[in-house]
C-alpha cells in the first residue's frame, strides 16, 4: 500500500452528475450569436428554439410524428407536466428503483391521489418491467441517476398496449438507445448528458399521448405553466418553439452548441461510444481493486452515465463518513469534483461518465481514487 500521489491530474476534474461537464470544446465565445435582449417570440428567437427542437429530433432519431417541446423547470417540470396532464384516465403503475422515481411515486400517491399501484426495487436492483400491466399507465425512469441502474432495453414493454408509458430519460437521452415506439412520453433536461445549462426541460409526446391529451380532461385544476391543450386541442405552438414561459436565449444557444458538438463526435452512436468507453475504464478499475464495487448488481443494467460505486473493505466502520471523506480528498486535490453519492442513496461515489467527459480524464482520476482510499484507510 502506498499513499504517494499520482503524477497525472485530469485536465477537467468535473465529474458531477448534474449539471454535467460541458463539451470539451466549449467556450463562452461560442455563445456570441445568442440573441440577448431580444424577445423569444421574435423571428430570431423562434428560429433558435425550433432549431433546438429539430436538431434534437434528428440526433436522437425521434419519429417525425412525435411532438417535441421546450418546457420550464428542467426534467422535473417536464415530467410533472406530463403526469398532471395525462394521468387519471386509468390506473397508474408507478415504478421506482431510486430517488427520482420515488419522487414521482410520491406525487401520484400524495398529490394527484389517483388509483395506482407501486412497484419498487432496492438501490442497485431494478423492477421486473415484464410483470407490469401495460393496460394501465406506467411511469418510470430509464436510467436511475442516483443508483446507476438503467433499463437494459425496452423489450418488456408491449407494442400493443392500452396505457401510456411515461419515461423520465434525463440521464439516458444522448447516451443510450431509447426505443421510441415503446415510449409515449419522454422527458429530459439540457444539463445532463450534453452538459447544457439548467432550468429547461424537453417533453416528447407520441401520437398516442397527444390523443390522450385531446380526449381526456383531468379532474384537478391545471396551472397555466402545465397547460398543453386549449379547447380540447393540443397547443401546437409549444412544439414549434413557442414556449409557455420565457426561456433563456443564452441557454438555448448553449444547447445548440452542444447539439453541434454531439454531431461532430458521431451523433447518438458517437456519444454512446464515448460513454461506454468511460464506463469501461471504471469497470477495469473496479475489477482490479477488491475494495470497491458497483452499486448496480447486474452488469446488463449498469448505467454508462451515472456510474455509482460503493466501498467494500471490511476495515471501514462508518460507510457514509468514509465515502464523504474520500469525496472531500478528491475535491480538495481538484481531481474529482462533486462525486459524492446522492444524499438519499447508499454511501459511495457517483462518477459521471457521459459523452462530454473525456476518457483521458477518467483514467487520470482513477489512480487518485486509489490514493484517496489508501490515504483514508491509513489515517483511520
Amino acid at each position: 500500500m502506498t499513499t504517494q500521489q499520482p503524477a497525472t491530474r485530469p485536465a477537467n476534474p468535473r465529474f458531477s452528475s448534474g449539471p454535467c461537464a460541458k463539451p470539451p470544446t466549449h467556450t463562452l465565445e461560442a455563445l456570441n450569436d445568442a440573441p440577448l435582449g431580444r424577445s423569444h417570440r421574435a423571428a430570431v428567437g423562434k428560429a433558435k428554439l425550433l432549431a433546438a427542437i429539430e436538431e434534437t429530433r434528428d440526433i436522437l432519431g425521434i419519429p417525425a410524428d412525435y411532438k417535441i417541446g421546450i418546457v420550464p423547470a428542467s426534467d422535473t417540470g417536464a415530467f410533472e407536466m406530463a403526469m398532471w396532464s395525462l394521468l387519471g384516465e386509468r390506473p397508474a403503475q408507478m415504478v421506482a428503483w431510486e430517488s427520482f422515481g420515488a419522487g414521482w411515486v410520491t406525487d401520484v400517491v400524495k398529490q394527484l391521489k389517483i388509483e395506482h399501484s407501486v412497484h419498487t426495487a432496492d438501490y442497485g436492483e431494478i423492477v421486473d418491467m415484464s410483470a407490469l400491466n401495460y393496460d394501465n399507465d406506467v411511469c418510470f425512469t430509464w436510467n436511475g441517476t442516483t443508483s446507476g441502474v438503467r433499463m437494459a432495453n425496452g423489450d418488456a414493454i408491449p407494442a400493443n398496449r392500452d396505457g401510456l408509458t411515461l419515461c423520465d430519460a434525463t440521464s439516458a437521452a444522448f447516451a443510450m438507445d431509447l426505443p421510441w415506439d415503446k415510449l409515449d412520453v419522454t422527458t429530459f433536461s439540457w444539463q445532463k448528458v450534453l452538459g447544457g445549462e439548467a432550468a429547461h426541460g424537453m417533453l416528447i409526446l407520441s401520437p398516442r399521448a397527444v390523443a390522450r391529451l385531446e380526449s381526456y380532461t383531468p379532474a384537478w385544476p391545471m396551472p397555466k405553466i402545465f397547460r398543453l391543450t386549449k379547447g380540447g386541442k393540443l397547443i401546437d405552438g409549444i412544439f414549434k418553439g413557442e414556449t409557455i414561459n420565457t426561456p433563456s436565449m443564452l441557454a438555448v444557444e448553449d444547447y445548440l452548441f452542444a447539439l453541434d458538438w454531439a454531431r461532430s463526435v458521431g451523433g447518438l452512436q458517437g456519444l454512446i461510444a464515448r460513454a461506454d468507453a468511460n464506463t469501461a475504464a471504471v469497470t477495469d478499475f473496479v475489477a482490479a481493486n477488491d475494495w470497491v464495487d458497483f452499486l448496480a448488481t447486474d452488469p446488463a443494467t449498469r448505467s454508462n452515465t451515472s456510474v455509482c460505486v460503493k466501498f467494500t473493505d471490511a476495515r471501514i466502520t462508518d460507510g457514509p463518513k468514509f465515502a464523504k471523506a474520500i469525496a472531500k480528498r478528491l475535491a480538495d486535490e481538484n481531481v474529482a469534483l462533486d462525486v459524492g453519492a446522492y444524499r438519499d442513496a447508499p454511501a459511495g461515489l457517483r462518477i459521471w461518465c457521459g459523452g462530454t467527459v473525456e476518457k483521458s480524464d477518467i483514467t487520470a482520476m482513477l489512480p487518485w481514487l486509489a490514493w484517496a482510499f489508501e490515504s483514508e484507510i491509513a489515517s483511520a
